[in-house]
């Protein structure tokens, strides 16, 4: 693309989808040596950083279905990482939480991934990453208004 040119947003978006897929390749490997796979590791690190929360609310923040959620869970829960309580209001609810074991085993792995994606970040400045972020956020947010005016069709 030459100088000067406006880029196309198809092209933008390549980009964005390479430089997952480079992150991915980087940050993958030690996250498998740990043990975990990619929804259990989504998994732990927002029940790290959120706390409890229902199996329900977990889905729509570590992009996966219910059926896969409970799978995840199911497995963090086999291997000790995680509790589940059910709601004496409702018997459907059921809390996840990070147990002592779940912690131990994961906070090294989490802080390893958070050292690998910090260099894969080295060359962009703290101003840059704060604008890259406000950009993304822009497109997310007018993608999901324009994916509503679709699906309202």
């Amino acid at each position: 693309m030459g100088r000067g040119k406006t880029p196309e947003a198809a092209h933008t978006l390549l980009v964005m989808l390479k430089v997952l897929r480079a992150i991915r390749h980087l940050a993958l490997p030690a996250i498998f040596e740990g043990g975990l796979g990619e929804s259990d590791f989504r998994v732990l690190e927002i029940l790290l950083h959120k706390g409890p929360m229902p199996v329900n609310a977990l889905g729509p923040k570590v992009d996966l279905n219910p059926g896969s959620v409970s799978v995840a869970v199911d497995r963090l829960y086999k291997k000790g990482l995680v509790s589940r309580v059910e709601s004496e209001s409702d018997r459907r609810v059921r809390t996840v939480s990070l147990t002592g074991k779940g912690r131990r085993v994961f906070v090294p792995i989490f802080r390893e991934h958070a050292v690998l994606i910090k260099r894969a970040f080295q060359d962009v400045s703290p101003k840059e990453q704060r604008k890259l972020e406000e950009v993304l956020k822009k497109i997310g947010r007018r993608a999901e208004e324009l994916s509503e005016q679709e699906a309202r069709r």
